[in-house]
């Protein structure tokens, strides 16, 4: 991008704590308000100097109808405002508000994602992202699913389970102690499974002159893109992301080198390791730092998480050049990939 008025940075996030349960409503109100109220005053800022508003979350996972309007009630109804939603993880209302300022319609947009899990049995829930014909009516939870994903790399000797306990265990972590622990879902253990979180987040979008108005560092979007998979699982090879090497090619321009950080969407251990190597991921560049989902994995919030917590470390300048992944559906199915820097390329 060389077009001042098309130069769009994330210049705030916030996101609520991460807790297995929480006692409010399904509609987020609870959990967005304190988010908006810290971005407003980290800016500056009131609602009227938002432009575009957009979420993302689940009507399944909420259990009611049009949650995602009630959730409108964190916002407010004065002033009026101009508002959109996804129904997926919020870092795809992120791609649709980056369009929105893209085409000039807008300067500014907060986006914000919610998901209380604890509400419902989540592994099951996502059971009906499935063929409704003939998948969905066997009823294989999420945890099945990827079990079997993680079977067909292991048979196919694409990792090891001393790979996949070694996502889980960090640089400095017990692989051998966490290998002796049982299995949930064969091959999986407990430590290659994502914790259920509620939570939610929310991140301040601004274009140009207005973006450095409002931060000192920002954090240029300088590349974006989402692709997907088929969803049928038995026509697409589960142990390679073709639709995560496509978005990150177009992302990155192919320039995969320098990144100092990557921010990884990996519900599952051995799904970093797929993300890693479809991405094309060097040697050198941070994985994960904040823990990524195998920490904290608030639905429909995880991934616009991630582009927070990589654009965080480059508005606090420990970093310079980072990349950020989501994804969306069984086994990796949908994957969005966005560079983030603190200069324009």
């Amino acid at each position: 991008m060389t077009d001042n008025a098309t130069d769009i940075a994330v210049v705030g996030f916030a996101h609520a704590p991460h807790v297995s349960e929480t006692f409010g409503t399904t509609n987020g109100v609870e959990m967005l308000v304190p988010c908006f109220q810290h971005l407003y005053d980290r800016l500056g800022i009131a609602k009227s100097d938002i432009d575009f508003w957009c979420s993302g979350s689940s009507d399944y996972l909420a259990g009611r109808a049009f949650s995602f309007i009630s959730a409108v009630d964190a916002i407010g109804a004065v002033p009026p405002i101009n508002e959109s939603h996804v129904e997926m993880d919020a870092a795809w209302a992120l791609y649709e508000a980056w369009v929105k300022l893209r085409s000039g319609q807008a300067d500014t947009a907060l986006v914000y994602g919610f998901g209380k899990s604890s509400a419902g049995t989540l592994h099951q829930i996502l059971t009906l992202q499935l063929d409704p014909y003939l998948v969905a009516p066997l009823w294989p939870d999420a945890l099945s699913i990827a079990g079997l994903q993680a079977r067909a790399g292991l048979d196919a000797g694409r990792w090891t389970e001393q790979d996949m306990a070694a996502v889980a265990a960090g640089d400095s972590g017990d692989v051998a102690g966490l290998l002796a622990a049982p299995y949930v879902a064969d091959p999986l253990r407990a430590h290659d499974v994502a914790p259920i979180t509620d939570g939610a987040a929310a991140i301040v979008l601004a274009v140009g002159d207005r973006a450095r108005e409002l931060c000192e560092r920002p954090a240029w979007i300088t590349g974006i893109a989402h692709r997907v998979d088929t969803p049928m699982l038995g026509a697409r090879d589960l142990t390679v992301s073709p639709s995560t090497s496509a978005a990150a090619q177009a992302a990155t321009n192919d320039d995969i080198g320098g990144f100092d950080l990557a921010e990884l969407h990996a519900p599952f251990s051995h799904q970093q390791l797929i993300l890693a190597e479809a991405i094309g991921l060097r040697n050198g560049t941070a994985v994960n730092p904040s823990g990524g989902a195998l920490a904290a994995n608030p639905m429909f919030a995880a991934g616009l998480e991630r582009i927070g917590f990589a654009a965080e470390a480059i508005i606090a300048g420990s970093a310079d050049r980072a990349l950020a992944h989501a994804t969306s559906g069984p086994a990796l199915q949908q994957n969005l990939v966005a560079v983030l820097g603190s200069e324009i390329r």
